[in-house]
């Protein structure tokens, strides 16, 4: 099997594809539910720009790297549903994939009792594991892997990284502990 094409997307690409969602969002949500960490930059540009200040964060885990890790989302970290019912809520990720992330995390609101809408930057209709199912709002489709400009291979300007990082904390050859 032939690896996805990589495509680097730099913080003008994100800029604009931002803005070509704030065209269309609504204004009248009352939380963003950011899931992190490829949610992180979008969401907190949206927030800015629509002075969405209530964010609440789910930490899920599904991939590392290009690889898929687990074989279902985990939920690390997740808003007590008396946080969510009956509000209006905006999820954001980078990127719906397989869909398996934002669509766990979209179902777990509405069970809570939420209202949500699902926006990311892109969406990838043909590795979706949803057929007939997409993001509520998105700014571009593709086939390929993204390589967003905070992704750790990469420097802040956009540049390859030019020494390796670190192990994550508690990987395998980290001095790092894991964290409690």
């Amino acid at each position: 099997m032939t690896s996805p094409v990589k495509r680097q997307v730099t913080w003008a690409d994100v800029e604009r594809m931002v803005g070509h969602l704030l065209q269309r969002l609504r204004r009248d949500y009352d939380n963003i539910l950011v899931v992190t960490r490829g949610g992180m930059v979008p969401a907190c540009l949206i927030s800015e720009r629509t002075n969405i200040r209530n964010i609440l964060c789910a930490a899920v885990v599904l991939y590392e790297g290009e690889e898929r890790a687990l074989p279902a989302p985990v939920f690390v970290q997740f808003p007590e549903d008396h946080l969510v019912a009956g509000r209006r809520i905006l999820a954001i990720d980078d990127v719906w994939d397989s869909g398996s992330t934002i669509v766990a995390v979209r179902e777990r609101l509405r069970k809570a009792g939420a209202r949500v809408d699902v926006c990311v930057l892109h969406f990838k209709p043909r590795n979706s594991r949803f057929p007939g199912d997409a993001p509520d709002f998105y700014a571009e489709e593709t086939d390929g892997w993204i390589v967003y400009p905070w992704d750790p291979s990469r420097t802040l300007d956009g540049d390859p990284a030019p020494v390796p990082l670190p192990p994550p904390l508690g990987a395998p050859g980290s001095s790092r502990p894991t964290p409690r």
